[in-house]
């Protein structure tokens, strides 16, 4: 075998390489897909914000391995025909279902770069891993964290929040829990966050070796943020039976409706009991770019972890999740694992240590700091503070039509940017759960759903910059059509009414 290999690569030419022989051909061919990809954004509007996928496009992707080379344009119209119209949607200015980010060309232009460039951001000395210690130092700087904090690119909140429980796991057990397991008095450790959370802060405790029933998922206030005083009591409890409290998890921006917990309240109370204080703000926390709604944010900075996408508010296109750690050190004991093959020198590639796989899970990393460089640097932080002060500004303009209109009823009070509503019928939660997927057949726009007090309500979260109040109307525009015809018992045939132009 060896000998076969070695006559393999001796007749070898430079044929076997996946170079193009002509590169003036690609050169042509990446114009184009790089002319119709800034097109696609530009005419975002005149196309529908999601559309169902036939069943002959979806069969399409259930075809053998490609035994076989194609040639590249033919790929490329399978592309345009049969992968770019039926995409999620959250480009699309009426994309208002789940929190996500509408990005923007000029990211699409810096991932173009980043993947030309290939760079993986596990460790060695290159300059896109200073890149990525830049935005960490903005990010700090963001947060008011020291600069012995630390930061890494994750792929999002939820594998941020994960790390972040992974941090302060090895903080109360420490250093020896990662050979040893984390032992009977890892079995006595217990978290707690709201009952208004992300779901990810539970299957955190699960991967993490901890269990799902070591979290507390402490009740809400009216105002959707976690009661501090039940949260103090519970703690107490926990002690008095010989559990050992390790980690609070605070909201900045629950996912239901964006409520922001007493972040000020919850970090003097770890400070007390000296338990780890982590911030889930995984859209939320980015209102520190906004001067309306930093105040909103005070306690923030007390945090010893934050976890943030800016994939989401930072327009930045996926993926882009991050976490910071106010003490390096910890983050560091959490992660590190030295490894002959991954020798750090004094000099040479090898040098700059730490590597960023010091902080993290993983040695194989993409260049995601250079799409979120480049949105920073050419927008600001102004700039993007504005566009984060104005999709809440939209949300309280529909807030404001909703509660003008008698058909419909506002479930939740509106705290940033996610509205939560319904139209008012009977049998009520089957009719708003078919009129959501009316308009999201419809193409005019793209809510989604969610349960609050057992209400099935239509959720509105507004983070595309794109976005205005045209979006807005035509929304409640195709709430209220929809909800009339389901009401009235009809048969409701979806055509797209005219788009938002």
């Amino acid at each position: 075998m060896t000998r076969l290999l070695r006559q393999t690569q001796l007749q070898s030419d430079s044929s076997e390489t996946l170079d193009p022989q002509d590169w003036d051909a690609i050169r042509a061919q990446g114009h184009r897909m790089l002319d119709d990809m800034i097109d696609y954004i530009a005419s975002v509007r005149e196309r529908p914000v999601w559309q169902p996928i036939p069943d002959a496009v979806r069969a399409r992707f259930r075809a053998p391995l490609p035994r076989q080379p194609s040639d590249l344009a033919e790929v490329y119209r399978e592309f345009t025909d049969f992968i770019a119209p039926y995409a999620t949607g959250n480009v699309h200015p009426g994309f208002m279902g789940w929190v996500h980010g509408g990005g923007s060309a000029v990211g699409m232009l810096a991932e173009m770069l980043a993947a030309g460039l290939n760079a993986n951001l596990g460790g060695r000395d290159h300059v896109p891993i200073e890149v990525e210690r830049q935005i960490v130092q903005w990010t700090r700087e963001m947060f008011g964290f020291p600069e012995s904090a630390s930061g890494i690119f994750v792929t999002g909140t939820s594998m941020a929040n994960l790390m972040a429980v992974l941090v302060a796991r090895t903080a109360a057990l420490g250093k020896l829990a990662r050979r040893h397991g984390i032992g009977n008095e890892g079995d006595l450790l217990t978290a707690y966050t709201s009952k208004a959370a992300h779901g990810c802060i539970s299957k955190a405790m699960d991967i993490s070796g901890l269990g799902s029933d070591a979290l507390r998922c402490i009740g809400v206030e009216q105002s959707h943020r976690i009661d501090v005083a039940a949260l103090r009591a519970q703690i107490a409890r926990d002690r008095e039976i010989g559990f050992k409290p390790f980690l609070v998890v605070g909201s900045a921006g629950t996912v239901d409706i964006g409520a922001i917990d007493d972040l000020v309240g919850l970090a003097a109370l770890c400070r007390e009991e000296n338990i780890w204080f982590h911030v889930d703000g995984a859209f939320g926390a980015l209102g520190i770019l906004s001067p309306a709604l930093a105040p909103l944010l005070a306690g923030i900075e007390q945090a010893d972890s934050i976890a943030l996408d800016f994939h989401k508010w930072g327009q930045v296109p996926y993926d882009a999740g991050f976490l910071l750690v106010r003490d390096g050190e910890r983050h560091r004991d959490a992660f590190a694992a030295p490894a002959a093959y991954l020798r750090r020198e004094a000099r040479g590639l090898a040098a700059g240590s730490p590597w960023p796989c010091d902080l993290g899970p993983d040695l194989s990393r993409g260049f995601r700091a250079l799409k979120t460089w480049f949105t920073l640097k050419t927008y600001g932080t102004e700039k993007l503070g504005a566009v984060i002060t104005r999709s809440c500004a939209l949300a309280g303009y529909l807030e404001a039509r909703i509660q003008a209109e008698p058909r419909l009823e506002l479930l939740a009070p509106v705290n940033l940017n996610i509205v939560c509503f319904r139209y008012r019928a009977e049998d009520a939660n089957k009719v708003n759960g078919e009129i959501v997927m009316d308009i999201q057949e419809s193409g005019i726009a793209a809510p989604s759903t969610t349960l609050l007090n057992g209400q099935l309500a239509i959720r509105a979260a507004i983070v595309n910059h794109r976005t205005d109040t045209r979006d807005i109307d035509a929304l409640l525009s195709a709430v209220l059509e929809f909800g009339a015809r389901r009401t009235a018992g009809e048969l409701v045939n979806i055509e797209a009414p005219p788009l938002a132009m």
